[in-house]
């Protein structure tokens, strides 16, 4: 055997990590934590066993990461939704991306996380208690969003932030609910919309008075 042809022995085969991460989050987000299995996600990913847990590590390991890219994905839109200038603002953008994510047909219904969470068994415990905890977070996220509106007076002097945010992220998720039992995107911006005439009542004045502008 010539040195040219043993220099191939060994060698590890070669793949772009981004892509096959994006291939496994496809997996993910179809069947679920548990219900993807290595060969599932193998194959979609283009890669063998020990190719995978080299660049990824275990299971766990790859799903956590698929997640990460899942939050941070161009249609990402629940942490850039809390930089718009008006809690108003925060909750419109907020919900056109739901509406506009879960009405997608080019990738697989519902949220990742809120779906992850539901259907992980106690055999996952650990995958479940980690979305759980970035659910947390985003929860944390949103009501100190609204808090800052009500120190900055963008919300009525009644407003509650505490209860608000509650409220939408309630919206949020049942909004995922009926995405995945096959709401149409109509339906859909129906909820949204009355979501929206809500916060319209809350938000300040100046805010109001803007909107009444908009819409004369």
């Amino acid at each position: 055997m010539s040195p040219k042809c043993c220099s191939h022995i060994g060698r590890p085969r070669s793949f772009d990590a981004n892509q096959a991460l994006e291939k496994a989050l496809e997996v993910f987000w179809q069947k679920g934590y548990e219900g993807a299995s290595l060969n599932d996600l193998t194959q979609a990913m283009g890669i063998n066993k020990p190719s995978m847990y080299a660049a990824f590590g275990n299971k766990e390991q790859l799903f956590l990461q698929a997640i990460e890219l899942y939050e941070s994905r161009p249609q990402a839109y629940f942490y850039p939704a809390l930089e718009q200038d008006t809690i108003y603002d925060v909750v419109d953008y907020m919900l056109k991306g739901a509406v506009a994510n879960l009405s997608d047909p080019s990738q697989p219904q519902g949220c990742v996380i809120v779906q992850g969470a539901l259907s992980c068994s106690e055999s996952a415990s650990t995958i479940k208690q980690a979305l759980q905890e970035r659910r947390a977070q985003g929860s944390i996220a949103l009501q100190q969003r609204f808090e800052r509106a009500k120190v900055d007076k963008d919300l009525t002097a009644d407003a509650d932030p505490e209860a608000l945010a509650h409220y939408l992220a309630t919206v949020l998720q049942g909004l995922n609910v009926h995405a995945t039992n096959g709401a149409t995107e109509q339906q859909l911006q129906q909820v949204a919309s009355l979501t929206l005439d809500t916060f319209k009542r809350v938000s300040s004045a100046k805010v109001a008075a803007s909107l009444q502008s908009i819409n004369k």
